[in-house]
């Protein structure tokens, strides 16, 4: 890998005009140079993604990335995380992606306290297959497979995640960028389970920025260690009712990982991993 190389990739990038991921992948740039400049080499970042519009972030930079099946990041990037702990192993994946097919993997990785980060990128529809809903649609939503509009309340992924042990929850806006940097790189640096979720536009086929835009305040982070507070902080909005939505750090706490919890073993990565490789060469 080329550190002189610029981060950006230079493939083609399609995305619609508008969408929401291009201000994730700006922020992500942001804080990975910010990295950079502080010593962290650009190697030492994997990307891990699913499948929907979000992945083609894996194709924008010139970094170490993985394409992995629907719902199956978090999975995945464990499993780098563990063979090499070193790694600063970053998920990316859809509302539909993680909290559908992949929320067993996310609930048990907050669970375990994995030391990885999870960035959705929460724009509440499949965009990828035009208009679907999913877990994080709001009562009501009309969609192509749900013209008269769907029956059922969406999933507070904030409340889900405090419950099942997640040690670092946040929630960010794809218009309020400075916060969402902060919020990337803290939670980059976190020593455990860091869930963000993103909560972004779909231009063509869920637009609510003027709703947004209307509703989203940053909350405060004095308290950010207290379980009850972040609590509260959670039920302030339910995904479907209109109303005031915090943005920011919501719970930040220190407690063992999972590899921390299990006996100490001296482990030769290095050489596993040319045995292994060797049986391939």
């Amino acid at each position: 890998m080329n550190p002189n190389e610029s981060l950006v990739a230079d493939t083609k990038n399609t995305w619609c005009p508008g969408c929401g991921n291009f201000a994730i992948q700006h922020a992500v740039k942001f804080v990975i140079e910010e990295f950079e400049k502080e010593g962290v080499p650009r190697e030492n970042f994997v990307f891990v993604t699913g499948i929907g519009c979000h992945a083609k972030i894996a194709d924008y930079f010139n970094l170490n990335s993985f394409y992995s099946l629907h719902g199956r990041t978090i999975p995945v990037a464990s499993g780098i995380k563990m063979a090499n702990p070193d790694l600063k192993v970053i998920c990316f994946a859809g509302d539909g992606d993680l909290y559908a097919e992949g929320l067993d993997h996310l609930i048990h990785a907050a669970k375990r306290n994995i030391d990885i980060t999870v960035i959705c990128h929460n724009n509440r529809v499949y965009g990828l297959t035009t208009g679907q809903y999913t877990p994080t649609s709001p009562y009501g939503y009309r969609g192509k497979s749900t013209p008269e509009g769907i029956h059922e309340y969406p999933l507070n992924i904030i409340e889900m995640l405090l419950g099942s042990g997640a040690t670092f929850v946040a929630r960010g806006y794809s218009r309020k960028i400075p916060l969402l940097k902060r919020i990337i790189r803290e939670a980059i640096l976190h020593p455990g389970f860091a869930h963000i979720d993103v909560l972004q536009i779909c231009a063509s086929f869920f637009n609510m920025t003027p709703q947004y835009d209307e509703f989203v305040y940053e909350t405060s982070e004095a308290n950010v260690s207290q379980f009850d507070v972040a609590c509260r902080t959670g039920q302030q909005w339910n995904y479907s009712d209109p109303g005031p939505i915090p943005l920011g750090i919501f719970y930040k706490t220190i407690k063992p990982s999972f590899p921390e919890n299990k006996e100490k073993k001296v482990i030769n990565r290095e050489e596993i991993i040319r045995t292994i490789l060797s049986r391939y060469s």
